[in-house]
C-alpha cells in the first residue's frame, strides 16, 4: 500500500498557510490535473483525487487541527475517502459542477447529510468484554410545517433570478470556463419569498435521539465507531451523513493499559519472596491464584499469556503482566521485630538498634538520678 503524502506537499503550500491560499492552490492544480482536461490519463486523474482529499482536509479547521496533531492517523474514521471522481465531484459540486472546458454539464449533484459526533465512556470491563449502550445526541429533522423546504405554508418556491433556477453559474477565465454553485441561491436553483416560521427557512430542526451503539471487545481509549446513516439528512435528497462515536476508556485501579497488554502490581510480604508462595491476583475474569517461587525479586514479572484484553479486529489477545512488588511494612509487632532482628543476627546484618519509646526513657533518666544521689 502506498504511503500517503504530506497534505500540504500535496498542495504545493506551507503549513501556515490561509484557507484561501489552500483553496486558491487546491483551484490551480484541480484545473491542471481535471478529468475532463487530461481523459484516460491515470496519472493526472490520480492528482486530482489526491489533492481533492488534501484541500477536504486543510480546509476544514478541525479536521487540519487533527492532522497537523496527529498526521494521517489522527483522521482514521473521519476523514473523507475519495475512491472514485463521483466522490469527488459530489464532496466538490460547487467547484466541479460541470466540465471546465464547457464539455457539458454534470447536473446539478446530491450531497450526503453532515456527519455527527458524541462521546462513550466506559470503564475498562465493559471494553474488554464489550458493551451495547446506549447514547444521546441531536440530530437535524425535517420541518414539519414546511415539510423541510423552508417556506412558510402556502407559499411557493421561487426561482432564482442570479442563476435562473440552475443552481449553477458559468465563470470564464480566458479559455478556460468553470461551472460553479450559483452563490445567490447556494445551488438550489430556487429562493423563499416568505421564510417558514418555526424553522425560520431551514427547513430542519434539532431534535433529541438516542441510538444504541454495539462496542466491540477490546477497544481501546480514543478510538472511533461509525454508525453508517445516523448523522445528519441531505438536504437535497442526498444520502444521510453517519454519527462518530469516540470512545473514552476510564482509568481503572489495578491494571494498566499498554495495547492489548495489561500489567498490575501485586505486593507480596517478604517471607513470601523468600520461601514462595501462593498469591491471589486480579484478573478480567475474577481473582485467581498463582505460585510464587522462592527467592523472586522485586520488579519481576509473571505472564499470564492471553490474559489481557482482546484484539477488536480478532487478532490474537494480549497478556497480562503481574508485576512483583515486595511489601515493606512500616509497623511491626513486637513478635515480628524479634523475628526480623533473629534473621539479621544469622545473616550477620548491621541494623538500626531498638529504638527506646520516650517512657523508657524518661524512666531510664529517673533511675539514674537515684542512683547518683
Amino acid at each position: 500500500m502506498t504511503e500517503k503524502r504530506c497534505y500540504y506537499e500535496v498542495l504545493s503550500v506551507t503549513q501556515t498557510a490561509s484557507t484561501d491560499e489552500i483553496s486558491v492552490a487546491y483551484r490551480k492544480m484541480a484545473i491542471q490535473y481535471h478529468p475532463d482536461k487530461n481523459p484516460e490519463d491515470e496519472t493526472a486523474i490520480g492528482r486530482f483525487k489526491e489533492a481533492a482529499e488534501a484541500f477536504e482536509v486543510l480546509s476544514d479547521a478541525d479536521k487540519r487541527s487533527r492532522y497537523d496533531r496527529y498526521g494521517h492517523a489522527g483522521l482514521e474514521g473521519s476523514g473523507q475517502q475519495f475512491h472514485d471522481l463521483s466522490d469527488i465531484f459530489e464532496a466538490f459540486g460547487d467547484m466541479f459542477g460541470g466540465g471546465i472546458f464547457g464539455g457539458g454539464s454534470r447536473g446539478r449533484r446530491t450531497r450526503r447529510g453532515a456527519d455527527i459526533e458524541c462521546d462513550l465512556s466506559i470503564d475498562l470491563f465493559a471494553a474488554a468484554r464489550g458493551i451495547k449502550k446506549q447514547v444521546s445526541f441531536s440530530r437535524h429533522q425535517r420541518c414539519e410545517d414546511c415539510d423541510g423546504n423552508g417556506a412558510a405554508g402556502g407559499t411557493a418556491l421561487e426561482s432564482c433570478p442570479y442563476c435562473g433556477g440552475h443552481g449553477q453559474v458559468i465563470q470564464s477565465s480566458g479559455i478556460l470556463r468553470m461551472q460553479t454553485t450559483c452563490p445567490s441561491c447556494h445551488g438550489a436553483g430556487s429562493t423563499i419569498r416568505e421564510k417558514c416560521d418555526n424553522c425560520r427557512g431551514d427547513g430542519y430542526q434539532e431534535e433529541a435521539v438516542t441510538c444504541d451503539v454495539a462496542v466491540p471487545g477490546g477497544i481501546d481509549d480514543q478510538m472511533q465507531i461509525r454508525l453508517t446513516g445516523q448523522g445528519h439528512p441531505s438536504s437535497n435528497g442526498g444520502p444521510p451523513g453517519d454519527l462518530y462515536c469516540l470512545v473514552h476508556v476510564e482509568e481503572h485501579p489495578l491494571f494498566t493499559r499498554q495495547g492489548n497488554h495489561l500489567i498490575c502490581k501485586v505486593p507480596i510480604t517478604y517471607s513470601q519472596a523468600v520461601l514462595g508462595g501462593t498469591v491471589e491476583i486480579p484478573t478480567l475474569d475474577g481473582p485467581e491464584s498463582i505460585e510464587i517461587k522462592s527467592g523472586i525479586r522485586a520488579g519481576s514479572v509473571i505472564k499470564l499469556s492471553r490474559r489481557g484484553m482482546p484484539d477488536p479486529r480478532g487478532r490474537r489477545a494480549g497478556d497480562l503482566h503481574i508485576q512483583i512488588d515486595i511489601d515493606v511494612p512500616k509497623k511491626l509487632s513486637d513478635e515480628q521485630e524479634q523475628a526480623i532482628r533473629k534473621l539479621a543476627e544469622l545473616e550477620l546484618s548491621h541494623v538500626t538498634p531498638h529504638r527506646k519509646s520516650f517512657l523508657d526513657t524518661l524512666k531510664g533518666y529517673f533511675v539514674n538520678q537515684d542512683q547518683s544521689s
